[in-house]
């Protein structure tokens, strides 16, 4: 049963978001969209490899209205339907939206917990059975007038959280990574409005959705090549910080790569960085291919 409501919940909010584009309440432009399909349908998902999406996060809309541009098919199951990771202090607030949530494939996340919780674990639950996750990587809503700037004064899309890295360490394979962006979105429903404007969608906003190729797996792998035995003292199994020995594929590369096969906690960390920014950057080198050096249409 919880399956049915599961994915009639998914439908009926898919069919909205499609009926508001294609009535034109707003346009939207998508490019890319085969990387997804063909992610979504490759054969190694049967055998544990999942999927995952990672983009910016401009405005509440992004999810679900993004998810508008899928062909209808897509909605009917939860092999084609995302699941996502949503902020306790703002979906699951009362009963009704905690229900409706959780049928909408989303998973209850406790901001300031760390990488270290059920949210998390799910998240990679859900990809070692072949699943599609969907991650806004900074963790809440930036509009891109807010991007801090790097040194040379460009805007720059601000750092992932690190639970990005830990999820894409500990599933049993590399899963298949597709970055996307997003513009537009802000503009549908800008930040900062006064009561009931906020939750009011502005009509004739231009969107636009961009699926990237999928990021290399070996350049995820190499995080660990910058690393040798001894750096740090490896992580002691009866220690409380055995929360952070590694699991899932990063587990293998560590005992194909270092001789004895083992990596000390600092050194864990720093592979979590490294993975967490590798794909920072692989987001955010699809949003200057959109939008140029500023981040902005």
């Amino acid at each position: 049963m919880s399956g049915l409501l599961s994915t009639a919940t998914v439908t009926a909010v898919g069919l909205t978001c499609k009926a508001a584009l294609n009535l034109g309440f707003c346009s939207v432009t998508v490019s890319g969209l085969h990387h997804l399909d063909a992610a979504l349908a490759h054969k190694r998902r049967n055998n544990g490899q999942g999927v995952v999406t990672v983009s910016n996060h401009i405005s509440t809309l992004d999810d679900p209205v993004t998810w508008g541009v899928l062909p209808t098919r897509y909605y009917l199951s939860s092999r084609t339907t995302r699941w996502a990771l949503g902020a306790s202090d703002v979906m699951f607030t009362n009963p009704i939206f905690s229900t409706f949530f959780r049928y909408g494939q989303t998973l209850e996340t406790f901001r300031g917990k760390g990488v270290h919780q059920p949210a998390v674990d799910s998240a990679i639950q859900k990809l070692n059975q072949g699943d599609w996750v969907h991650l806004y990587g900074e963790g809440k809503i930036n509009p891109p007038e807010t991007y801090p700037l790097d040194e040379r004064g460009t805007p720059r899309l601000p750092r992932f959280k690190w639970g990005v890295g830990r999820i894409l360490m500990e599933t049993s394979a590399p899963p298949i990574i597709i970055p996307m962006w997003l513009t537009g979105f802000n503009n549908l429903m800008p930040e900062g409005r006064a009561f009931p404007y906020k939750y009011l969608p502005r009509p004739g906003a231009k969107l636009s959705v961009t699926f990237g190729a999928p990021l290399p797996a070996e350049q995820i792998q190499a995080a660990l090549g910058s690393f040798r035995n001894g750096t740090t003292p490896p992580v002691d199994p009866s220690s409380p910080i055995n929360a952070q020995k590694p699991t899932g594929w990063i587990k293998d590369q560590i005992a194909q790569k270092l001789h004895p096969p083992s990596i000390g906690e600092q050194d864990l960390l720093k592979v979590r960085a490294a993975v967490t920014s590798f794909i920072h950057d692989g987001v955010q080198s699809l949003g200057r291919s959109v939008c140029g050096e500023s981040l902005r249409p």
